[in-house]
């Protein structure tokens, strides 16, 4: 008789860190508590969903300062992988990369918590299907960024994407449901192909954990080669297309012009952030014995990316419906461009050089004044439809409104006083430089001038005579905003502000020192 019994059957049993995983551990609790209360909520009550949803990403942030300061917490670990010591066998690490991330996941969709709160009532959106989704998808972003193996990574963005998908969808009109079939379309087919890659790369390492999975490609035999190399780069595409990298990146103007504005904004950074650190992990830490190709690669991507979108922005005419919308997701093209800049420099970095931290700091910058344009454009547009036109003579109308504007859209440009957008770009210029990627540089400020085109053109609308045709008492509506517009475009501007006195903290980012 054959005995199933092990020598040590407490080994098979692991205790989970509950600190270490509570991040998104309380956004999808809150999902589920926002799901449950909806079934029994009375309908005049329903405005309650949005502030549940508020506080319990506001808990996550929280939950997120017992983790700083310290060693990295690891958990769901299995022993000896690769014959490691450290928590190369764990696939949830809380490092100093995850907690950054998960700051702007969480913080993005804060953000865009606070922006939903008058499109939900005004557009007449299911409050509970919204918020429920929205919670689940910024579980899935703060994931992601801590996970350590290859599986979990795939879980982790596909919870991020799929709610995503339905939140598009929820605007009740064609441009809505076409809108969420074309993003629906293509972020599968790139899941698809992310999921064949994964497979080769499995067949070829013989392991899903990260850092196993770069040892066993460094040793792989000769005939498994072409096969690996071909998984690396088919397990990059699905992660691209979250990033909107060219040519994964024409689904964002439909998209973006078709959803809820809210949602637009949180696709353009917690979206953005949540590709963007799983492309960072699975290039530094699995597939680290190909460096220098996929760094050439990326540096390649990032140099195409950044100059695709700031020629669609260049081409957008300001006259058109949803130009404002059109705009703002062209320059995310750009700006996805800008954040590849650092991960294509770490394929060429020295040992011991962490050039993501670039990233990091740029992202961070990125994702508050991106979400406060938003937030300008659903101020100024409380209706469907706004072109940059309509921003003529803002200053104007609603002068506090205006000046924010113009700082986010400065501080995109890298002009001062938006000093915060030129330190960061400052960051990661200085990464490419310092990898020896002056080629990639010049290609990067050859942009940055080209943007300041468009950013420029629109600041100077907002301070222009005021259109003949502007409606009697516009200007009196427009000073009352709803509070969570209020709250949106105070708290951006706010941040903004504060890092544009105190730059340190983003140079704290880059070398890894701010928690």
């Amino acid at each position: 008789m054959t005995s199933l019994a092990v020598a040590n059957p407490g080994s098979l049993i692991q205790s989970v860190d509950w600190v270490a995983i509570a991040p998104p551990l309380i956004a999808a609790v809150a999902a589920l508590a926002v799901l449950v209360t909806d079934l029994f909520l009375p309908e005049r009550h329903r405005k309650w969903l949005g502030r549940l949803t508020a506080a319990g990403l506001a808990l996550a942030l929280i939950a997120l300062l017992p983790l700083t300061g310290g060693s990295p917490r690891a958990t769901f670990c299995v022993q000896n992988v690769a014959g490691a010591t450290d928590n190369a066998g764990c696939s949830y690490v809380a490092d100093h990369f995850a907690l950054v991330f998960q700051l702007l996941a969480l913080g993005g969709a804060l953000i865009a918590a606070l922006l939903s709160a008058h499109t939900v009532e005004e557009e007449k959106l299911p409050g509970g299907e919204y918020w429920f989704l929205l919670l689940s998808s910024a579980t899935g972003a703060a994931l992601l960024p801590a996970s350590r193996d290859l599986a979990t990574m795939v879980i982790a963005l596909e919870v991020a994407s799929l709610p995503a998908f339905a939140l598009v969808a929820l605007r009740r009109d064609g441009r809505g449901a076409e809108a969420a079939l074309k993003f629906f379309v293509s972020s599968v087919t790139a899941t698809a192909v992310m999921l064949l890659g994964i497979g080769f790369v499995y067949a070829a390492s013989g392991s899903l954990h990260l850092s196993a999975v770069a040892q066993g490609l460094e040793h792989a035999p000769g005939q498994l080669k072409p096969l690996a190399e071909a998984g690396a780069v088919l397990t990059l595409v699905g992660f691209a297309f979250k990033v909107a990298a060219v040519p994964f990146h024409f689904w964002v103007p439909d998209t973006y012009t078709g959803a809820p504005l809210p949602v637009a904004g949180y696709l353009s950074v917690v979206g953005k952030a949540a590709g963007l650190s799983g492309l960072a992990l699975a290039t530094t830490i699995a597939f680290r014995p190909y460096a220098h190709t996929w760094g050439l690669a990326l540096a390649v991507l990032a140099a195409v990316t950044m100059t695709v979108g700031n020629v669609g922005a260049l081409r957008q005419r300001f006259d058109t419906r949803y130009s404002a919308v059109r705009l703002l997701a062209w320059s995310s093209v750009g700006q996805a461009g800008y954040l590849l800049v650092p991960l294509a420099a770490a394929g060429y970095a020295p040992t011991g050089v962490d050039p993501l931290g670039a990233t990091a700091a740029y992202a961070l910058i990125y994702g508050v004044v991106n979400l406060g344009a938003f937030g300008v454009v659903a101020a100024v547009g409380r209706r469907a439809g706004t072109s940059v036109d309509d921003f003529r003579g803002l200053f104007a109308r609603r002068r506090w409104t205006a000046l924010a504007l113009a700082f986010f859209l400065l501080c995109l440009a890298g002009l001062p006083p938006g000093v915060i957008g030129l330190f960061g770009k400052v960051v990661v210029f200085r990464a490419a430089v310092d990898a020896g990627l002056g080629w990639l540089a010049v290609v990067m400020a050859v942009n940055v001038v080209v943007a300041l085109y468009y950013y420029l053109l629109w600041t100077a609308r907002l301070f222009a005579p005021a259109p003949d045709t502007e409606p009697l008492g516009a200007a009196e509506v427009e000073r009352r905003l709803p509070a969570g517009l209020t709250a949106t475009l105070g708290l951006t501007a706010s941040v903004a502000v504060v890092l544009s006195f105190a730059p340190q903290l983003v140079l704290q980012v880059a070398g890894g020192s701010l928690f």
